[in-house]
Formats: structure tokens, sequence, C-alpha cells
């Protein structure tokens, strides 16, 4: 694995445990967080393959 896929590992759970932190706060709701989750596992799984 090259760092910038150890980074994509490491930051996308990161961001998802965000979303989902604020969806509990009440900042986000619903369908923001399930399309802020939905994008950044998907723009992180085709610079994944992409690396």
């Amino acid at each position: 694995m090259t760092d910038a896929q150890i980074g994509l590992a490491v930051v996308t759970p990161v961001i998802v445990g965000f979303a989902i932190t604020l969806h509990r706060m009440g900042v986000l709701q619903r369908g923001g967080t399930i399309s802020a989750v939905l994008a950044s596992v998907a723009i992180a799984a085709i610079l994944f393959v992409g690396q």
C-alpha cells in the first residue's frame, strides 16, 4: 500500500464518524448524513483504486 492509500484508509472512517456524530448532535439530517457517508466512501474507493 502506498502512503496515499493508507491515508485514505485512515481518513475515510474519520469522516464517516464525524458525519454520524454531527447527526447525533442534531446538526445533520438523516439524508445529509447518508449522502456525506456515501460520497466519502465512493470518493475514497475511486481514489484508492486509482492509486
